[in-house]
């Protein structure tokens, strides 16, 4: 406490009494610079009680001089914390003011106890206890010890909406990231109650009413009360919809300049008509003010107007271009990041230091930052600059882990078991750069990978990276070969809009085809006889119709002809189109691929090879979402040169499910149609799917359901068809002499008949155009051990010699 004086009289001297620890200059130095009346002495009084050090001052006048007469803390000699199990201690002592060698502070204690309790309740420790015990030691000092008591978990009850009728509460809450408690929740940390992440999702919700028309749409209210009796939280959050608008008419006009209302008209995104979206109105104004600024007006300010018609429930929109204030960023800070480094912050940003200041490319910007993955949060903030035209740009951002090692084995119905690991860091070194090694290793296959990314290659917003890769596969249960594929490839990507970049690939690589002749697997043993397997004249049985080197599995000539090495050098290009809401999980938006190829820049492969896909996602009602995809190929040889095996298109269930891999399209059925599989030229297909969840699942199972229909069709099988010397082909030198002279008609030379039963110098290919179709169901499960997905699908429409497979698995991932 301090003594009220009469006067404002300066004293002459201060006298510091009971000190022992502290300096007198210090304390001194509390009523330097004060007026020495009531108000100047109730100062420094409370900033000695602020600094922690007393625990009593009192303050007295003796003739001119101030006595100030003081009660030390006392010291701390230890902190220590006991009971906890869920929280480890060097996360909660950086977080205690109560420290080693520190003064002594009952209130701090107190507060320190709050701080705990608050740090549990974040975790979902609602009733965790938490007490503070003293003991002095022989020295005097004071050992402080927090007695925690964990208690058990306090999750979300249930999460309760009112006032929606647009968005049943099911949609809602898969908006959010915070879920309900359930069989799940210890596997989850997403159903522990955080005001923070709380309003997080608020914003998430209306963000979404706002993407679909609701322009008055409001958060009535939130509330978060703790049941003792549920042990969990029931949050109740109250929504006024208002009424969904659509957009009437559209107007832009500009008062800039050399900025015609024509050129800025091409980036509106909002057309008449249309459901209004709160989105495309911020991706309009930011399109325009891009354009403008490249049109030499980095000071455009694009205001966006909207005129409701309640009757018609229409909202008329306008753009305005103007001139905004001449604002300079003078600054741009970056605080926080611990490990990523400054430039890789800056570099999203498309404005500098010396830059006009530009709001639309500041929100661009911290939209960039959050896509990158590499922190938990990030807020851009303004500060006052060093004059009034001048403003520094505050970039808060945190680090999170952006590591990633995984062993994974899944299974699927075209490649067996597969065991897969892996190790991926997308933040390489604090850089942004993405490095990634994998391989994998299954009963029919097995790679390795090795990925690397620069997305900002030679200090440009475009990105560099390249493969390298091995990859094996036994075909030998489709066509009868295994190929393994070495090589690389080198990538460059650049975007030319948010929504729009192509990529330039190169790649080289390494075929390798074999044909298995072994006694499990003789499948060239009517050139190369294994003796004891292949029939023969003399063997036991003898060679016969029904007991040949045909009949105990043979590869096509198609396939004999194609063994060996290919080495391919080729280059293309990527158009990628897309406005997905979500690239992971989407439910609107677009999705468009093309890939033009040509090999021929050296090698062996002489081709013009292009595919593209097509994907549109609607949401229908509530979650659920329909898919519609098309999809086609082409490739034809250059210069004269026929295709090889390898570089025909066998799309297979990936294009129609129902069947199995290589089980429609071109075909060799000389001896065996199953394992004739050769490919073909041309494919075009598409997909029509409803996905949908399992209504009161909890999405923490990750199960949805989906509905399908497939078409699609695969031909014109091109390569080799003769295999004689007149051609310019020979294929080996068969054991049995046969003419090698072509039918004058076309046909083939018959082989496999009495008496050599072997096989013939040509292929019998079977080559429909027909569409396969298919309609059926899937599960789809984001499960611990990665996305599995389970097709069922039941063929419609088929064609002779086609293969079915009804069910088809495929999945596996990290864990």
């Amino acid at each position: 406490m301090s003594l009220i004086l009469a006067g404002a009289a300066l004293a002459q001297s201060i006298v510091v009494q009971g000190n022992e620890r502290v300096d007198a200059e210090t304390v001194r130095s509390y009523f330097s610079g004060e007026r020495l009346d009531q108000a100047g002495i109730d100062r420094a009084v409370r900033a000695m009680y602020n600094s922690g050090q007393f625990s009593d001052v009192r303050v007295s006048r003796s003739g001119n001089s101030i006595i100030v007469r003081v009660t030390e803390n006392a010291i701390v000699n230890r902190v220590t914390i006991s009971g906890n199990s869920r929280v480890k201690a060097d996360q909660l002592f950086p977080e205690l003011q109560t420290k080693s060698r520190g003064p002594f502070s009952q209130a701090v204690v107190d507060s320190d106890v709050q701080r705990i309790l608050e740090i549990y309740r974040r975790i979902g420790r609602g009733d965790a206890t938490v007490s503070a015990t003293t003991d002095t030691a022989p020295n005097g000092r004071i050992d402080v010890t927090f007695n925690i008591v964990e208690g058990s978990k306090t999750g979300i009850y249930s999460i309760n909406f009112e006032g929606n009728n647009a968005f049943g509460s099911w949609r809602l809450k898969n908006l959010m990231q915070m879920t309900e408690s359930n069989l799940l929740s210890f596997l989850k940390t997403s159903d522990v109650y955080d005001p923070d992440r709380l309003a997080a999702d608020l914003d998430l919700i209306r963000r979404h009413y706002l993407k679909n028309g609701f322009i008055d749409f409001r958060v009535v209210s939130s509330e978060a009360v703790y049941s003792p009796e549920r042990k969990g939280y029931i949050i109740t959050i109250v929504l006024d919809e208002g009424e969904q608008y659509r957009v009437g008419n559209v107007e832009v006009s500009s008062r800039l300049p050399n900025i015609d209302e024509r050129q800025l008209r091409s980036r509106v995104l909002t057309t008449p008509g249309s459901v209004y979206n709160a989105e495309a109105v911020e991706k309009t104004v930011e399109a325009m003010t891009m354009d403008a600024a490249r049109r030499g007006q980095p000071f455009v300010q694009v205001r966006p107007r909207g005129d409701r018609e309640a009757a018609s429930k229409t909202v008329n929109l306008g753009y305005t271009a103007d001139e905004g204030a001449r604002i300079y960023v003078e600054r741009i800070n970056v605080r926080g990041n611990t490990r990523t480094r400054d430039e890789v912050v800056r570099r999203e940003f498309e404005l500098g230091e010396g830059d006009a200041y530009n709001k639309a490319l500041v929100d661009r910007a911290e939209r960039r930052l959050k896509s990158l993955g590499f922190f938990k949060s990030v807020k851009i903030s303004q500060e006052p600059g060093s004059a009034p035209d001048r403003v520094v740009l505050v970039v808060d951002v945190e680090d999170q882990p952006t590591g990633q090692f995984s062993v994974g084995v899944g299974y699927s119905t075209t490649d067996g078991i597969i065991g897969e690991a892996s190790i991926a860091e997308q933040n390489l070194l604090g850089r942004g750069q993405f490095l990634r090694f994998g391989f994998t290793y299954g009963q029919r296959t097995r790679s390795a990978e090795l990925s690397f990314t620069e997305p900002y290659f030679l200090g440009y917003r475009m990105s560099g990276g390249f493969d390298v890769f091995t990859r094996y596969t036994d075909n030998s249960n489709i066509s009868r070969y295994i190929s393994r594929a070495t090589g690389g490839t080198l990538r460059l990507g650049v975007p030319i809009t948010e929504d729009f970049g192509i990529g330039i690939r190169y790649s080289l690589y390494n075929t390798q085809l074999t044909v298995p002749n072994t006694t499990r697997d003789p499948y060239n043993d009517c050139n190369v006889p294994i003796f004891g397997i292949t029939p023969t004249e003399t063997s036991s049985p003898q060679k016969s119709a029904v007991f040949n080197c045909l009949t105990n599995g043979e590869a096509s000539l198609a396939v004999k002809e194609a063994a060996g090495n290919t080495v391919t050098s080729s280059a293309g290009l990527n158009f990628v189109y897309t406005t997905l809401d979500d690239r992971k999980n989407p439910t609107s938006g677009w999705l468009a691929e093309l890939k033009p190829e040509v090999a021929g820049l050296g090698g062996d492969s002489r081709f013009f090879r292009i595919s593209g896909e097509v994907r549109y996602y609607y949401p229908i009602w509530d979650d659920v979402v329909g898919m519609l995809k098309a999809s086609g190929g082409y490739v034809q040889a250059l210069g004269g040169n026929t295709l090889r095996l390898s570089d025909n298109f066998n799309p297979g269930p990936s294009l129609v499910r129902g069947f199995a891999p290589g089980g429609f399209g071109p075909r060799d059925i000389s001896y065996d149609a199953n394992t004739g599989s050769l490919g073909g030229t041309t494919y075009f297909g598409g997909t029509a799917e409803v996905q949908f969840p399992f209504f009161g699942l909890p999405k923490e199972i990750g199960l949805r359901g989906a509905l399908f229909a497939d078409a699609g069709t695969l031909f014109d099988y091109q390569g080799y068809k003769f295999f004689n010397t007149l051609n310019g082909r020979t294929y080996g030198t068969l054991t049995t002499p046969i003419p090698t002279a072509v039918n004058p008609g076309g046909g083939c030379v018959a082989t496999n008949t009495a008496p050599l039963y072997t096989q013939g110098n040509c292929l019998d290919v079977y080559d429909s155009r027909a569409i396969r179709a298919s309609i059926g169901a899937s599960l789809l499960w984001q499960s611990p051990l990665g996305p599995l997905r389970f097709d069922y699908a039941f063929p419609i429409a088929r064609s002779l010699y086609d293969r079915t497979q009804y069910f088809r698995f495929s999945g596996g991932g990290s864990f």
